[in-house]
């Protein structure tokens, strides 16, 4: 093959410039000396280029032929995939050895006296870095609280506060800042707030019950929203003085909020988490009106105008010309001879006229299959026996409370149905299942257990629940409703999950927490894991 190019020609003797490989043997005259043109259309520069014949075989020891070799080889055995991106590669899973290392390590597994407790803890122990910031940043926080500035290691190990310092830092290291990136830490933090979200909203529920007890759940609902809403949460952060822990960088004012409230919002709930974990509900009262400054007659916390139904029903003695205040929730101790787990809050719930209705005819015939069906009378000793027969009374009535539907009674007499008792119920179902899904997964952070105890308290599920034991056909509706209802499951579905609620509130009242438990996850099985009837 020759390639001719017009080149000038040149009065110096040419060089040959020759250039071999493997490939071609390439030989190129050109003329260094002179590189002007002058005569462009000479063609007296000549180019050889000599192609080898491709069948050829190449050497064996030849870099080209093995290129060559290793890319068929590819080709054939693995044909062009997508890469997924490397954060979703899977890591190895650890061998059993390290595993159960790093598990009996877990700071979680040290308190065997405090479960819930010990679940909430980092899944391994603090390094230098965090005691760095606990160091400098721990005192300023306990003194911003209200609490005293000593360690609080020093305390014994049957006292959950001996752990506060540490649920103390966690509930401070949002999202947002540099900590967060130990996975430790992101998870503790990410955990505590997954609590104390449920655990401001029944505190609150518990307060304004008995503050309030002729109002329904409506306006309750906008009180609480107006005082842990995300939009008021930075106020209550700066009146704490606490905003330079979050945004030690910033000044929170000048933030835009979706950059502010985030963080805010997270370390309010993580910090109640920590508080309800290390010294009970009393404790959170305190810090919610004393230290934030949380004020429930504020005019902004008051609940849109509406409709007022005339309650000419009586209320407990307990109520009568007095409003409870959060001193009151806090000193609050039932007498050892009560009737009830938490006696105030259950004739906050149930009002005292509902022994009118006492051996109608539910009484007789829907009472007995609704105690059998739940287990009821849970068996509790007394000293005496007249308290067991006046608690198995009340139950009667409450669990008759639970099943009236507003339509019923709720326009001549507003509190004789099941809208309060199904408010309450609403918090302490998710509390408990919170606290059962803290304790089952250790090792899960916030996010996946938020988006878990969503999926089991559904609902559609919990009125499920209901159905399956068939006692939704015992709900009192009113005639006109019963009709409606009768061949319409969109209606009344949402009736058998208030009822389902309504009973969880009416045993945590009468029993307390351990009773809600059972009816959870014995009774009902919300988790779905009991075997079922062939």
């Amino acid at each position: 093959m020759e390639l001719s190019s017009c080149f000038v020609k040149l009065s110096s003797p040419t060089p040959n410039f020759s250039f071999s490989s493997s490939l071609t043997p390439f030989v190129v005259k050109i003329h260094p000396n002179n590189p002007s043109l002058s005569n462009p259309s000479s063609g007296s520069l000549r180019i050889f280029a000599v192609a080898v014949d491709p069948r050829q075989e190449l050497p064996k020891n030849n870099p080209q032929r093995l290129l060559k070799e290793l890319e068929e080889r590819k080709r054939a055995t693995s044909p062009k995939k997508k890469v997924p991106p490397r954060r979703f590669i899977l890591r190895p899973p650890l061998d059993d050895k390290k595993l159960a290392e790093r598990f009996l390590n877990s700071p979680q597994l040290t308190l065997k006296s405090f479960p819930l407790l010990s679940s909430c803890l980092p899944s391994s122990r603090l390094n230098n870095a965090d005691k760095t910031w606990m160091e400098e940043y721990l005192l300023e926080a306990k003194q911003a609280l209200g609490y005293p500035l000593e360690p609080f290691d020093s305390y014994g190990d049957d006292n959950p506060a001996k752990q506060f310092d540490t649920l103390l830092y966690l509930a401070f290291q949002h999202p947002s800042c540099e900590r967060t990136k130990a996975r430790h830490i992101r998870s503790g933090h990410s955990r505590l707030l997954f609590l104390g979200q449920y655990v401001i909203e029944l505190a609150l529920a518990e307060y304004f019950l008995q503050r309030y007890p002729r109002e329904s759940p409506g306006p309750m609902r906008e009180r609480v929203f107006a005082l842990i809403g995300k939009r008021n949460l930075p106020q209550w952060i700066k009146a704490a003085s606490l905003q330079n822990l979050i945004f030690p960088y910033d000044d929170m004012d000048k933030m835009v909020r979706k950059d502010r409230e985030p963080p805010v919002k997270s370390v309010f709930w993580a910090l109640f988490g920590a508080i309800y974990l290390c010294f009970g509900m009393p404790e959170v009262y305190r810090v919610l009106f004393e230290v934030f400054g949380m004020d429930p007659d504020a005019e902004e916390c008051e609940p849109r105008l509406r409709r007022q139904l005339e309650d000419v029903d009586y209320v407990s003695v307990e109520f009568e010309d007095k409003k409870i205040s959060w001193q009151d929730m806090v000193a609050y101790k039932p007498p050892e001879d009560a009737l009830f787990a938490h006696p105030r809050l259950f004739r906050a719930c149930v009002p005292p006229g509902m022994h009118r209705f006492r051996g109608n005819i539910w009484d007789y015939d829907s009472r007995p299959q609704v105690m059998q069906a739940l287990g009821y009378p849970v068996p509790v000793t007394d000293k005496i026996p007249e308290i067991t027969e006046a608690r198995n009374i009340e139950l009667g009535l409450g669990l008759q409370l639970c099943f009236l539907h507003p339509s019923k009674h709720k326009f001549e007499h507003p509190r004789f149905c099941y809208e309060r008792l199904e408010y309450l119920g609403q918090k302490i179902q998710d509390i408990v299942m919170a606290e059962r899904l803290l304790m089952k997964h250790l090792d899960a952070p916030g996010k996946w257990l938020q988006e878990k105890h969503r999926r089991l308290l559904m609902n559609k599920f919990c009125g499920r629940y209901l159905r399956e034991k068939y006692l939704h056909k015992l709900i009192v509706y009113s005639e006109q409703v019963q009709d409606a209802y009768e061949n319409n499951r969109r209606l009344r579905n949402p009736a058998t999950t208030a009822v389902q609620q309504s009973l969880h509130g009416l045993s945590y009242t009468v029993y307390g927490k351990p009773d809600v438990r059972r009816l959870m996850f014995e009774v009902f099985d919300f988790e779905q894991i009991q075997p079922k009837a062939v």
